[in-house]
């Protein structure tokens, strides 16, 4: 897959098949549409095309809305697409003054003159330009001006799904990983560096490597301990993972911490990535660190229980 940054220096695409939007967490709806793209592609010997904008558009549109958390980093969706048979992903730089072109300059400037569009894929509810003010009827008036054909993914065939970023959000907000995954088709993830923390694991036997997401837009699930995979770039491993601030103990920031089960190196500084399979429970306040210790030995049976299905 070719990254290109911006629309300004594409060329000799041969028969673009395109599609366009933010396509945070490349969930099972997502998937369809590019599918779709693949298979359409392969019927007229071109090659798949996604435009996607970035900063999402509500970031820039909304900068002092704090509420948006996203599934993807930039680098995550990437690796997605090119997985789902994307030849050609166009990063295209939002910003306000883009915000501000017409339906017909973005069909006619990015569409046609750069991109040079054969046919288009698009899901029913896609709109584009000033104030979100194109959409189908714009590109089907357009379309024999511009030369292209257009095609939209009917809204029958997405809301049989029933999927949206906005539903993966709200289950990973309340913990519900599970419900999460079975939306996106895979586990979610988080990637950070282990950095040092407080090292209060290690004295009650359970050493944790705390984990930094330098993303502060990216989504954390919500606080409770959770079954996990932990990836580095040779070994994918058991873990149990808390998110939350540690009331036993004091604690006052939110924290990710991971026990890696049956690991003794020293990983600080390495960057993992963290795949939740399933939360185990809420996050909670015990009586005693002896009473902690008790329910994170619990705690790791449940877990080991839970990995041991997949």
């Amino acid at each position: 897959m070719k990254i290109h940054l911006g629309t300004e220096t594409i060329k000799d695409i041969q028969n673009a098949v395109v599609t366009s939007g933010t396509f945070d967490g490349v969930h099972v709806g997502h998937q369809q549409i590019l599918s779709r793209l693949r298979e359409v592609a392969n019927d007229i010997n071109g090659e798949t095309v996604l435009i996607t904008y970035w900063p999402h558009p509500r970031l820039v549109l909304n900068p002092s809305d704090r509420s948006l958390c996203l599934l993807s980093t930039f680098p995550e969706k990437a690796n997605l697409l090119e997985k789902y048979g994307i030849d050609h992903l166009v990063k295209v730089p939002f910003t306000k003054e883009f915000s501000q072109m017409s339906p017909e300059d973005y069909i006619k400037i990015i569409l046609k003159e750069r991109i040079m569009t054969k046919r288009l894929i698009i899901g029913y509810d896609h709109r584009f330009g000033i104030e979100r003010s194109g959409g189908l009827d714009e590109l089907i008036d357009f379309a024999p001006r511009y030369g292209y054909e257009v095609e939209e993914i009917p809204r029958k065939d997405i809301d049989e799904i029933g999927i949206s970023s906005t539903k993966i959000r709200n289950a990973l907000n309340s913990g519900d990983v599970a419900l999460a995954n079975s939306f996106l088709g895979r586990f979610y993830s988080l990637t950070g560096k282990v950095v040092h923390g407080e090292k209060r694991g290690r004295g009650i036997g359970f050493p944790t490597a705390n984990i930094n997401i330098k993303e502060g837009y990216k989504l954390i699930p919500g606080d409770g301990v959770y079954a996990v995979k932990v990836c580095d770039k040779y070994k994918k491993l058991d873990g149990m993972l808390n998110i939350g601030t540690r009331p036993t103990v004091g604690g006052e920031n939110r924290t990710i911490e991971v026990h890696i089960f049956d690991f003794n190196e020293d990983i600080y500084d390495s960057e993992i990535c963290i795949e939740f399979v399933n939360q185990i429970r809420k996050e909670q306040k015990f009586e005693s660190v002896d009473a902690l210790k008790a329910q994170l030995e619990a705690d790791e049976q449940a877990v080991r229980a839970e990995l041991s299905k997949l």
